[in-house]
């Protein structure tokens, strides 16, 4: 049996990792609008591509399950009577992979409690959102999802991020029939004809951000120095990130954009940086959130940004339902 007709899941081949809800809930996480790689592919089941590899997570009480896929091109062999489809990986790298991305060395419940403290509206938000954490994503691939997000809504953003990693990235496998593919190397999104690939793809003025920025990425700090902007003081990888075509000041820790700049507006009663979304807004609007929060004042965003996007959907799904009746 080929990988794409294999059933959906081999249970011997799950490994698990302790995981409360309180320190993460996956079915928040994934679906708040971090990473645009995953999708619910069986009622909670996750399937997407990670580290170059298509991994399906599951959460189950305290327990975050997970299994990993072979590449296509490791499909000849098939063992214990299960189809060739999950990975013989080190099971010490992939937990650590998961760790990673998940960012689970960091204590989330604490965070709670002392953003709850300092803030009542946060307080009162986070009973129903508990174990929202930030995603540590590949610089390459977060940097790129994030020029799509400009004017655009989450549905829409996945549907490019997979146009453009059919096109332009490489197949992993197939499951169900759906392949899967690699986020684009640099090198893929360089060439001449990149610009013109993705306007027929439908990225409009973003496919001149995305080809540009691959380039001047290509050309001047590389992949490697782009990942060390991870480490590097807040202001001089601000200053960096957004000397590229297509990311502007939104790059903050307290990602600052007209949904946050409205919170800040109607929720918090601050007047800050006047009627539009001015330099000295972002720069005013991000300085109180992190005197509110503290440090990691970007993760306590996340909470409330993952709050309102469950409520607006919940609106628009009743209003869908009323316009149905």
């Amino acid at each position: 049996m080929k990988l794409r007709d294999a059933p959906s899941s081999c249970p011997s081949l799950w490994r698990c990792l302790p995981c409360p809800p309180a320190e993460m809930r996956l079915d928040l996480v994934l679906s708040s609008g971090q990473s645009f790689r995953w999708w619910e592919s069986s009622p909670g089941a996750w399937t997407g591509v990670l580290g170059g590899r298509v991994w399906t997570l599951r959460q189950d009480g305290d327990r975050l399950w997970y299994t990993v896929y072979r590449q296509e091109d490791e499909q000849e062999e098939e063992w214990d009577g299960c189809p060739a489809k999950a990975a013989k990986l080190d099971a010490t790298e992939t937990d650590r992979i998961l760790r990673d991305y998940f960012q689970l060395d960091v204590e989330l419940s604490a965070l709670y409690r002392g953003w709850g403290a300092a803030d009542p509206l946060f307080r009162k938000v986070a009973s129903d959102f508990p174990g929202v954490r930030v995603l540590r994503q590949d610089p390459v691939e977060c940097l790129f999802s994030f020029i799509c997000t400009s004017n655009n809504h989450i549905s829409r953003i996945t549907a490019m991020i997979e146009r453009l990693c059919q096109a332009f990235g490489r197949r992993l496998c197939c499951l169900d029939s759906r392949p899967f593919h690699a986020f684009p190397s640099l090198s893929a999104l360089t060439g001449a004809d990149a610009e013109a690939r993705l306007r027929a793809l439908g990225f409009g003025y973003r496919a001149k951000f995305v080809s540009g920025s691959a380039r001047a990425i290509a050309e001047g700090l590389g992949t490697e120095g782009l990942c060390q902007l991870r480490t590097a003081p807040y202001a001089e990888a601000r200053r960096v990130l957004c000397a590229l075509p297509g990311v502007g000041a939104k790059a903050e820790a307290v990602p600052v954009d007209t949904h946050v700049w409205h919170i800040a507006r109607q929720r918090y009663g601050v007047a800050l940086g006047g009627k539009s979304l001015t330099p000295r807004a972002y720069q005013e609007i991000g300085d109180f959130f992190r005197g509110l929060w503290g440090p990691r004042a970007g993760w306590a965003q996340a909470v409330l940004f993952c709050a309102d996007l469950h409520k607006g959907q919940k609106s628009a799904g009743s209003q869908h339902q009323a316009w149905e009746s």
